[in-house]
């Protein structure tokens, strides 16, 4: 089967009697191909055809690869349809054999079809690799001439055995699952006028998008749906190829096709599709399906072609979110930008009046109105001693005049004055939270007879506010 890749780690045993290790030689070439495992991209799923015998000259043709995908992150069903086209000239090579289907993944076993085949699991761990899981998948046939109606499809007794294997250990470490799957000769694998069908359940199609909580809760989750053809770059996928490459069947010069079908279309929301060649239609057999296509270009040889769809199931209320969310933004219109502006404009005072900022050792600001006069001026007028003149110098001229009828010369004149002190709480830094405000009034009464001062009254009222509360005038 060619040279064999060698890896070093831990064995699986199927019958679960536990673990043992072994050791290998790795020949030098391994290197080569771990450098370039490395720089390769992430790849994702594909498939590739052997024959039992080397250079057998069969050919894959037609091939319909149709996958079914329904909401949300669970396993995709898939019929793998195809036909194989023999040699013009039959060799002892092309003779009657078993073909071989590489598929990158693991499958879930189709119960009923017998028992495990450990042949083919012997064959995987003669290779190195690790078996994790056995069993058999579904076989079929289907009459091309019963498309329209008459016979359904009719089933290989026994199936198709197949063996799930991983490679361990080495510099790469534990590598993604692969599938090794014997299709066994039946005389229909070269009939025209019959189709075979490997039906099976995979979990490994659909994988979650990474996204924000916001785009999960307005758009639901997303989803990446990949699937190809020809494509070995993944390990174990390529160790696997390397040892058969001389044993590929290739595409024959017939229709080949990826399909997938997308259930619940009504809920459905398709992002991306790769490549833009790709058909996207609805089904015309399948109720609320659509269905993503792409042909096969079977001249390419073993080129890789890939199919991709980035998708998503959304809920009755995320559908209803997306249209009444827009729809009330357009109807509020220019009003949105004043009641923002208001609400900003609310919120900073909020913020001004419950938060200081500056030094903790300084004294928190205040804020004063009218006229607040200190005792040292209050202290320079002098009943009988300061003129009017005087002391409406001393004062200010913001002052009120109040004048007595029929009392010439009889007249008061009052300073009014406020002043608020926040009383801080030090939250950290800079920053200090008010815990409540001190709201002092002045009022300074001079009375006045003639051109002097006859006598002056100053009084204060202090009282306490909560933070954000706004003093009285």
């Amino acid at each position: 089967m060619g040279s064999m890749l060698a890896t070093a780690g831990r064995s699986v045993n199927r019958a679960g009697r536990g673990t043992i290790t072994k050791v290998r030689r790795v020949p030098a070439c391994v290197l080569l191909l771990i450098a370039w495992l490395l720089g390769a991209p992430a790849v994702a799923s594909a498939q590739l055809f052997f024959s039992t015998q080397p250079d057998s000259g069969f050919r894959i043709g037609p091939l319909i690869l149709r996958a079914h995908v329904r909401a949300g992150e669970g396993p995709v069903d898939v019929d793998v349809l195809f036909g194989v086209v023999p040699p013009a000239q039959a060799t002892p090579r092309s003779a009657p054999q078993d073909l071989f289907l590489l598929w990158p993944g693991e499958l879930r076993e189709a119960p009923g079809l017998g028992a495990r085949d450990p042949a083919v699991a012997k064959a995987v761990e003669a290779r190195g690799f690790d078996v994790i899981g056995e069993g058999r998948i579904a076989l079929l046939t289907q009459s091309l001439a019963a498309q329209s109606g008459g016979a359904g499809p009719e089933a290989v007794r026994g199936g198709a055995p197949y063996a799930t294997f991983v490679q361990s250990g080495g510099a790469l470490g534990l590598s993604p699952p692969a599938t090794w799957i014997r299709i066994p000769w039946t005389p229909r694998l070269v009939d025209r006028g019959w189709l075979m069908n490997l039906r099976f359940t995979t979990p490994s199609l659909v994988k979650p998008r990474p996204a924000t909580w916001l785009e999960h809760t307005f758009l639901g989750q997303k989803y990446r749906f990949a699937i190809g053809f020809n494509e070995v770059r993944d390990r174990p996928l390529f160790a696997m190829y390397v040892d058969h490459r001389d044993r590929v069947v290739r595409l024959a010069d017939a229709p080949a096709e990826l399909i997938v079908n997308f259930a619940d279309v009504g809920r459905l929301k398709i992002d991306e599709v790769y490549p833009p060649t790709s058909i996207r239609r609805l089904s015309e057999s399948l109720e609320s399906t659509e269905v993503v296509s792409l042909f096969l270009d079977t001249s390419e040889g073993i080129v890789p072609q890939q199919l991709a769809v980035q998708f998503g199931y959304f809920s009755r209320a995320q559908a209803a979110a997306l249209f009444l969310v827009p729809t009330v933004l357009l109807a509020l219109g220019y009003a949105i930008g004043p009641l923002l502006g208001r609400l900003a404009a609310h919120v900073g005072l909020l913020a001004a009046a419950r938060l200081h900022v500056g030094g903790w050792n300084a004294m928190p600001r205040q804020r004063s109105s009218g006229v607040v006069l200190p005792r040292e001026t209050l202290a320079r007028i002098v009943p009988g001693e300061t003129t009017v003149d005087q002391a409406i110098a001393l004062g200010g001229p913001d002052y009120e005049m109040l004048e007595r009828w029929p009392e010439p010369g009889r007249r008061t004149i009052v300073y009014r004055g406020q002043r608020v002190q926040p009383q801080t709480r030090r939250l950290f830094g800079w920053l200090s939270a008010v815990r409540h405000l001190e709201v002092e009034r002045h009022e300074v009464v001079i009375e006045v007879d003639g051109e002097m001062v006859r006598d002056v009254h100053a009084s204060v009222r202090r009282a306490r506010l909560a933070a954000g509360e706004q003093p009285p005038p």
